[in-house]
Parts: structure tokens; sequence; C-alpha cells
């Protein structure tokens, strides 16, 4: 597979591992629920990369869906490098504007993307697939860039979506009516789900030989390439030889033997040609196609705008975000790729769209999609989160009932809080809660699901993975921390092990290794870092 290389990339294709975990913390007066919970539908405020970070305890190996929608870095939409990578290059990166001038701005696009995918691919369920939106200046490095993340044979699908609703006759060459949206799976074989057949479809299929099977479509029996080994011929039942196509035929001589003798491949009434019928009795439903030039079906880039401005009235129109998608859009996706209990996630929420899809999706068919955004602008309340107020109370003079009445629904607001660092715990200052710290170290460790409800601090039980069963010896106190250590009776207070070993966490331990073997414990010792390298 080829290799892209860019200016950074040996700095940020493990800085994921770098990013500290940070506490997200819950904002009552800006959500609209009556219990803020992370298992909420959400909306996180706060830089996207540290935010997917803060998400991999309780959402890991969870998100069925993801949508982004990043910077496509055409030089004039004013963002930034903003990520404390350790290199002085880097460092010099930060906070300056990515123009059009810039000679390293497909550097620093890339250097930004990647450990953001590398945190979103560990979001995704291993039947999960990711979707991003990106145009012809980042498209090739985008592929690439995927490549190398997900694997190349997790490679989906180019969907390309007319965005435009009408060209543009004042440019020089060409008028860009498109965007590309780059699909991949997080294991190879992912299958979509099939589209609705219509009306149209369906007229395809007839039945002018009154097969008792009913309406059916010849399918095609050449092959794609040509192979010497498919280019046979087929004797009819009249004596008549049958030449193959061009190409040949698209199975070897035994396989089509057994289709003719089953039936699945039939001869003409006159005996000179084969004919593979394609029942529409069997047709479930249709692939969809990687071309989403149907404006009614998936809007436009106008459309979306226009659907903001509904959504805000009175709002001055420079005002409102500049670049949002169509709800039809990520509708779509949806269809195509969520089930009606997903969890979908947008990192780059902007205006909120995605939430509003999945909300509307939920209200049409009943479904429980969940949907978690990350913005990192100050917009994040008035604009991102407000839009899923509204549509979620309702909107006044809408043209769609369901809007008009409100599509219902909560969500959590959360702000992204301070990191949880080494530094912090070996000094004491700005320590996490019992919750927090419980929540982080059992993911570093396992890798699998937290689940609040199983922690009993009382005990130190903070819950149990595939192979252990995870105790944490903490208080956000630096008295306790220092005088705290794993002895032979607060490993006996544990109780005797059943089955699994037992993981601890402690600030440090006066237990030799005989015992700690005798009473099947693995020990870690905080901070909880040491852990994680040691492995």
């Amino acid at each position: 597979m080829a290799q892209l290389q860019f200016k950074g990339k040996s700095f940020v294709q493990n800085h994921h591992f770098l990013v500290p975990y940070h506490e997200l913390i819950p904002v009552k007066e800006k959500s609209l629920t009556g219990k803020v919970s992370l298992h909420d539908n959400l909306i996180i405020h706060g830089d996207n990369l540290a935010a997917l970070k803060a998400l991999l305890p309780t959402y890991a190996g969870k998100v069925k869906c993801i949508y982004i929608d990043p910077p496509y870095n055409t030089g004039n939409e004013g963002w930034a490098y903003n990520d404390k990578v350790n290199s002085p290059m880097m460092q010099e990166w930060l906070g300056k504007v990515v123009d059009r001038d810039d000679l390293t701005r497909h550097d620093k696009w890339l250097c930004m993307m990647m450990p953001r995918l590398k945190l979103l691919r560990d979001l995704l369920h291993d039947d999960g697939v990711i979707f991003v939106s990106i145009d012809d200046n980042e498209v090739h490095h985008l592929r690439m860039l995927m490549d190398s993340i997900f694997n190349e044979d997790c490679f989906v699908a180019d969907v390309i979506w007319r965005s435009a609703d009408s060209s543009n006759n004042d440019v020089k060459q060409f008028s860009v009516d498109h965007n590309h949206t780059i699909a991949y799976s997080r294991l190879p074989g992912w299958l979509s789900h099939p589209l609705e057949r219509t009306e149209d479809d369906n007229a395809h299929y007839t039945n002018p030989d009154n097969d008792p099977n009913g309406p059916w479509f010849p399918g095609n029996l050449s092959s794609p390439n040509p192979r010497q080994n498919l280019l046979y011929t087929v004797m009819s039942p009249t004596g008549v030889e049958i030449k193959p196509p061009s190409n040949g035929w698209r199975w070897k001589r035994d396989t089509m033997e057994e289709m003719i003798a089953a039936g699945d491949i039939v001869f003409s009434s006159d005996g000179r040609r084969l004919i593979r019928k394609t029942y529409l009795k069997d047709q479930k439903g249709l692939a969809p196609s990687t071309l989403w030039d149907d404006i009614e079906e998936t809007g436009h880039n106008r459309h979306a705008k226009y659907e903001l401005i509904k959504l805000f009235p009175g709002t001055k129109t420079s005002e409102l975000f500049r670049t949002p998608k169509p709800t039809e859009f990520i509708r779509k996706i949806l269809t195509v790729a969520a089930d009606k209990d997903s969890i979908v996630l947008d990192s780059f929420a902007g205006s909120g769209t995605t939430a509003h899809a999945v909300l509307a999706a939920n209200s049409e068919d009943g479904g429980n999609r969940k949907f978690i955004l990350v913005e990192c602008e100050d917009y994040a309340d008035s604009t991102t989160a407000e839009r899923v107020r509204r549509v979620i109370r309702g909107v006044p003079g809408a043209k769609d009932e369901a809007l008009r009445n409100g599509l219902g629904g909560t969500f959590s607001y959360f702000e992204l809080g301070k990191p949880i660092e080494m530094e912090s715990i070996l000094s004491g200052d700005n320590l996490p809660t019992y919750m927090e710290l419980a929540r982080y170290v059992f993911y570093t460790a396992t890798g699998e699901e937290f689940d609040e409800k199983a922690v009993d601090a009382k005990t130190h039980y903070i819950g149990q993975s595939r192979e252990h069963e995870v105790y944490l010896f903490y208080e956000p106190n630096l008295e306790y921390l220092k005088s705290t250590a794993l002895t032979l009776d607060r490993a006996k207070e544990l109780g005797p092990p059943q089955g699994k070993r037992r993981l601890v966490f402690a600030p440090t331990k006066y237990l030799d290794q005989q015992h700690l073997h005798e009473l099947r414990i693995d020990f870690a010792q905080l901070p909880f870092e040491i852990y994680r390298l040691a492995k």
C-alpha cells in the first residue's frame, strides 16, 4: 500500500495516546432533559480531539454511524491548527490561520485530521461506518489517510453528492456542483441497508411468459472482465450452439451447467438465447448508489441555508452558520448506515444538522437513535444546541407538521473540563472525582465499557472486564494518596478470588509478589499512565 508522507506525521501518528483524559462537566441549564446523563443524547462544547478522548470510556466500540464535515481546507475558511503537539515546528503553527498562501496548509490539515480519525475509529462499532464530507482540495489526501488508519479493505464508497442546485456560469473553468463523502467501515465486509424500491424500479420487471413465479428481469450473463476459460459455447436442447458474449460467460462451465439444471438460467423458446431470470419477488430492496444527484431527496446547500433561516427567524443571514448541511442529506446517510437504535456521532457538529436528522428519523419511525455532537466553537450553545432545542419543542410556521409540533426528545449538554493528568495526581492539584478516575482507569486498562452502576466506592470495586475484576483505592485527597497502600489486610478485604484475576489500582503496595500471586491480584500503581505503559 502506498504510504502518505507529510510534514509533522511522525509527531501526530501517536498523539491521540498522549491526549489527556478530560472531565465532562454537565451543564443543567443548557440541557433539555430531566436528568443530565452521559447516556442521553449529547452535545459537548470543547476541543473535539479532547472530547473524543473523553468519550472513549463510555462509548468505545459503540457508535454505529459517524458523520463529520471537517474544514475543506480551501484557504478561505479561517481555521487554525491548535493541537499542542510536542514539536517546536508545530508549536509555531498554533493559532495561525491557514490561508491559501500557506505552503504547509495540506500538512497542517493532515496533522489535524490524523489523531481525530484514529479516535473516531476507536469509537466505531465493529459493524459501524464513518462518512467524511470533503471537496477536491483534500479528497486525494483524505483517501490515503483513511486507507492508512482504517485499512484500504475497509473502503466502502466515494459518494458524489450534488451540493449545488444550479451551476455557476461566472467561473472560468468548471462549475463545481458536487462534494465527496468518503465512507469507510470499521471492519471489512460491512453491508449497507437496502433502500426501498419504487414503482419505477419495479416497472422494469415483467412477465411475458406467464411465469408462475411472477414478474422477472433478464439478468446479466456476461463476465465483467475477459477470461479465456469463460469463452465456451452452450448447446441448447434444440441443438443450437449458443456462443458466449465477447468477455465470456459470467460463470465457469460446470457452474453454468448447474444453474441451467436448477432452472436459474433457462433457454429462450427458440433455443437461441440463454436467460437468467431475476424475480421481483426476490428483490428486498436497492443497493444505494454512489451518485446522490436528486436534490429533492438529498437536498442542496442553498436549501440547507433556507432551512436554518426558518429555524432562526429574525436572525441576520450573515450571523447564521455559513455552511450547514441539509437534513435530507444526513437522513439519507442514516437510512443507509444506521439502525433504529444506533448511536450517531458528529464531532464537527456545526449547526446541528445531524441531531436534527436523528430526531426527525425517530419521530417518523418510532426509533430510538441517539446522537452525540461535539462542537468547539462559541456557537455550540447559541446555534448548535439552540437548533436542537427548537426542533424538539416545535418550530411555529414550519411546513412539516411533525417539526411544527416538535420532534420530541432530550439532550444533555456538557462542557469539556480540566484534564486528568499524571502531574495532577502526583502533586494533588485539581484531583478528579472518584467516578471520573474510575471511568478512566477502567477503560485505559481494559478497553471495555464502563458501567457507573456497578461502582461501589466503599469496597473499591469499579467493575469487571472479560479478564479482570477491577478495584480502585483512591480519594481526591493528597493525604489519602500519600498514606494509602495495598496491604495484605486490604487485599483480603476484597474477598477470595472468584475465578477472574483482580486488577487493583492504588497509590502503592506493601505486598510481595507471592501474596499477589496467591490472591490472583495484578497491581497497577497510580498514576494510571504507569499501568498502560507497562502493559
